[in-house]
């Protein structure tokens, strides 16, 4: 079988059941996981398909939402170079929100145990880490808890979070583009962290390169609401450059193979005219 003929039944396969997984194709069309990537690479660039953690789903599906034990897996090194990076945004003796997700959770478990700073969080796994530092304040917002995220959602939440005014949010997005903003797959989680953007003065998007370009069900903001986004040197510097002109400060971290050649600064080689001003609080509002 040619590899367009491969493609198009793996297509096919995707839109009768709802996704396909490497393992699986690769046992049906007797070829390697690799030639499956590939496949799945040629459909995604093509507009067919969106690729998720051990497969794909059909491109039409913008309300998936994988659970959060698959998420954990999914990009681990790069969202442990990211949340590293991200230390240095938090703001001594500071007020911070940590959003719901699993780069942010790895930025809540690295900080260090003598940190001194308020914490508010919606997110049951976050406050669980933060529980057992003795300098940190923390308050866990409630709400309904979404099972897939393990997140507070809905009104009470919404009122917590209209109630405060933070230094620092860190926030995530299941996808992130110049065209579409900050997206994902359920409105009430869109809600929440639409929420936490307006109660923060700046504003930290964590977010690995395979979210770029990605679109999802429930927009919560621009990229313009963002200060500076912390990802992986999977953004390409074009990509980065583009984002820039928009507003946001972009701080690609290099991965490991490029650790002893690249010191890893801002923007990694992409020009920035943007002034980066943490006291003052974020660049259009007081």
């Amino acid at each position: 079988m040619y590899a367009p003929e491969r493609q198009q039944e793996i297509l096919r396969l995707a839109r009768d059941g709802g996704r396909v997984d490497v393992v699986s194709l690769a046992e049906e069309f007797q070829v390697t996981a690799e030639t499956i990537r590939r496949d799945l690479k040629a459909l995604d660039r093509a507009g067919l398909v969106q690729r998720v953690h051990g497969g794909a789903i059909p491109a039409g599906r913008l309300d998936f939402e994988p659970d959060l034990a698959e998420r954990e897996g999914t990009a681990a090194d790069e969202k442990d170079r990211i949340a590293q990076a991200a230390l240095a945004e938090l703001p001594t003796d500071g007020t911070v929100v940590l959003d719901a997700g699993t780069t942010i959770a790895r930025l809540a478990a690295a900080i260090p145990l003598e940190a001194a700073l308020t914490a508010v969080t919606h997110s049951l796994p976050i406050a669980a880490r933060l529980a057992d530092h003795p300098g940190i304040q923390l308050h866990l917002v409630g709400g309904r808890v979404r099972h897939r995220t393990r997140a507070a959602v809905d009104a009470w939440a919404l009122r917590a979070y209209g109630e405060i005014r933070a230094d620092v949010l860190f926030v995530a997005a299941n996808g992130f583009s110049v065209d579409h903003g900050l997206t994902t797959p359920d409105l009430a989680e869109a809600a929440v962290k639409r929420a936490a953007v307006t109660a923060a003065r700046r504003v930290v998007l964590l977010a690995d390169s395979s979210k770029h370009g990605q679109e999802h069900f429930a927009r919560f903001g621009d990229l313009s609401d963002v200060d500076l986004l912390i990802t992986d040197s999977g953004l390409s510097p074009e990509d980065a450059l583009a984002i820039e002109r928009k507003g946001t400060e972009v701080l690609r971290v290099p991965g490991r193979e490029s650790l002893g050649t690249s010191a890893g600064g801002r923007t990694n080689g992409v020009t920035n005219d943007r002034t980066d001003d943490r006291t003052n609080g974020r660049k259009d509002r007081s």
